[in-house]
């Protein structure tokens, strides 16, 4: 959409002191809004703090922001990796949503205060159709439990951003939930493109392993993989294939298009 081959550099991996034309990514796997899994993991403050200081010290100049579009990624770790939906009670659970959501809000506002323009922001995806949450069913019907909880932070997300100007909210909830909330070969044509919505191409053998597993050898594989990816939802437990990608893209990109190019 940006015209751009690949993602913009990463960070962690750039040279200090200097900054790609097309932009960077501060985003770490394994981050949170609040928490990350590692202390070493920068939390969403701390990686727009360190955009903040690469604008102060002149990395990034001041006009950079200005012709800049800023996308903060959430896909639910904080809720992965406290077990908060589902196990707490509900007064609990709000409490904690609105915590993540107000983080996000201010870590937004921080965007905009340092001079960018267009600042796009997920809501959080059906995380109880994921296969680690679809696998005690025998991959048949999503945990509404989970959804319920998602529902709720996407709820609070749009409360606090409702007033702020520049800002759009990304709904990859509906994109999803278009194509799994069907029985196979029903639903639109991108829905019946996967045979396979609820379920991982990729399976460790272990019911406590991880695809991509392996034994003592490294000949020792201990997760199996499917024929055709194209055909599954997700890739592993988690994680979409990329033609699932692809059709929820198709769904964003006409409202995404408007949103970056208006003036």
């Amino acid at each position: 959409m940006l015209g751009l081959e690949g993602a913009p550099p990463v960070h962690a991996l750039t040279t200090k002191k200097t900054c790609d034309p097309s932009g960077m990514t501060f985003a770490t796997g394994g981050a949170g809004v609040l928490y990350s899994t590692s202390h070493e993991v920068p939390a969403l403050a701390k990686q727009v703090d360190t955009f903040r200081k690469m604008v102060k010290d002149g990395t990034i100049t001041e006009k950079q922001p200005s012709h800049s579009v800023a996308l903060v990624a959430f896909s639910g770790n904080d809720y992965a990796g406290t077990g908060v939906i589902g196990l707490s009670s509900p007064n609990d659970i709000n409490a904690y949503i609105g915590k993540v959501t107000k983080e996000i809000a201010a870590n937004v506002d921080q965007l905009l205060k340092l001079g960018v323009t267009k600042v796009l922001v997920n809501n959080l995806h059906p995380i109880g159709c994921t296969p680690s949450h679809t696998r005690t069913n025998n991959y048949t019907t999503c945990d509404i439990f989970e959804n319920l909880g998602a529902s709720i932070h996407n709820d609070n997300l749009k409360q606090v951003m409702t007033s702020k100007k520049n800002v759009y909210i990304v709904d990859v909830y509906t994109a999803f939930t278009n194509i799994v909330d069907h029985a196979a070969g029903k639903g639109s044509e991108l829905s019946k493109q996967f045979k396979h919505k609820l379920s991982p191409c990729c399976e460790s053998l272990d019911s406590d392993g991880y695809c991509g597993q392996q034994g003592e050898s490294s000949a020792e594989l201990l997760y199996a993989v499917c024929d055709n990816s194209n055909r599954f939802f997700y890739w592993d437990d988690m994680h979409p294939t990329h033609a699932r990608w692809e059709a929820v893209m198709k769904q964003l990109e006409k409202p995404l298009r408007e949103f970056v190019n208006q003036a």
